[in-house]
């Protein structure tokens, strides 16, 4: 009996329960309602009841009960409806504010599996290389291809700690902006001479307009650029080209990150942009990450009061941009 349990999903289990209570009190509503018009009419007929026959205000009497009972049943109505249109609004907010915890839990358990998996990758990576090292007497070109992988992989073990850092001081507010006049062209060109010699297994294309200048924070816009380039290699082919591209049009700055890896699901597009949020189940994905790299593209361009959005390439993949508006 335990185990069946365990097989249901957990979301789908808080459904039921949660549209079968609600189908309770509604009901509850509905049986309160008949009871109090079926009293009304029993207090009426009460009344008819000890009416004299010969009374010559009578039918006076009998209107002025029929108006009492109309009115206390429409008074009935009014409550009725107003207390449980007040009651399904509280309920329809509960209901998806439990559904979004309970899918924030699970993002963030998918997150600990993730960032867990992502610690101890280069970890093990950088302590197995400096092993070697001092315990074999290795040429130089092989002292040199250790410790560039070992180079590498802290790299990738301080951006991961910067994501995280720097996701929960935007989160709380806290991150000291120092906003200023800074050369976007540079900026993008600098990230990818980086992941050209990171990654030289890789193709990558840049077509960058130079004297491009906008009002924002370069670190922001270099870790924004790095994301998305990164995103662009974790969801694409080892064969395929990365295409980024910087335009400046009047007024606006777009940049844009064009791989042909394996697109975005329309459903998806929006969601990729959440925190934690990432396709598929955690213990059957290939792809490494944690969730915040695209969360934290999103939090940047906001930052900067500038769109980013995600449309699909042809013919396949994914075009990233991130559109700047100067004024």
């Amino acid at each position: 009996m335990i185990d069946i349990f365990k097989k249901i999903n957990k979301l789908q289990l808080v459904r039921v329960v949660y549209w079968l209570f609600l189908a309770y009190m509604v009901a509850a509503f509905i049986w309160w309602y008949v009871t109090l018009v079926n009293q009304n009419e029993q207090i009426a007929n009460v009344q008819y009841g000890v009416m004299q026959t010969g009374d010559p205000n009578l039918v006076q009497k009998v209107h002025a009960i029929e108006d009492f009972q109309l009115r206390k049943n429409k008074q009935y109505l009014g409550e009725g409806i107003t207390i449980l249109f007040l009651f399904l609004c509280g309920a329809i907010y509960v209901y998806r504010s439990l559904i979004k915890q309970i899918r924030y839990t699970n993002q963030q358990q998918n997150f600990m599996m993730a960032v867990t998996h992502e610690l101890k990758t280069p970890i093990a990576i950088t302590q197995l290389n400096v092993e070697t090292l001092l315990k074999r007497n290795l040429d130089s070109e092989q002292q040199k291809k250790l410790l560039e992988v070992s180079l590498v992989e802290t790299q990738r073990l301080d951006n991961l700690c910067n994501n995280i850092l720097l996701a929960s001081q935007l989160d709380m507010g806290a991150y000291q902006a120092n906003t200023q006049e800074v050369d976007f062209s540079n900026i993008v060109e600098q990230t990818v001479q980086i992941f050209k010699n990171r990654f030289q297994e890789r193709k990558f294309t840049s077509a960058v307009q130079t004297g491009i200048f906008i009002k924002g924070e370069s670190v922001l816009l270099q870790l924004l650029i790095n994301n998305l380039i990164d995103n662009a290699i974790k969801y694409s082919p080892i064969e395929e080209v990365i295409e980024i591209e910087l335009l400046q049009l009047n007024d606006i700055t777009k940049l844009l990150v064009k791989d042909k890896g394996v697109g975005v699901q329309v459903n998806d597009k929006e969601k990729i942009f959440e925190k934690f949020y990432r396709v598929g189940a955690e213990h059957t994905r290939s792809t490494k990450g944690t969730g915040l790299g695209l969360y934290l593209c999103k939090r940047i361009a906001l930052f900067h009061n500038a769109k980013i959005m995600v449309s699909s390439n042809s013919p396949k993949g994914s075009i990233f941009s991130f559109t700047f508006r100067s004024n």
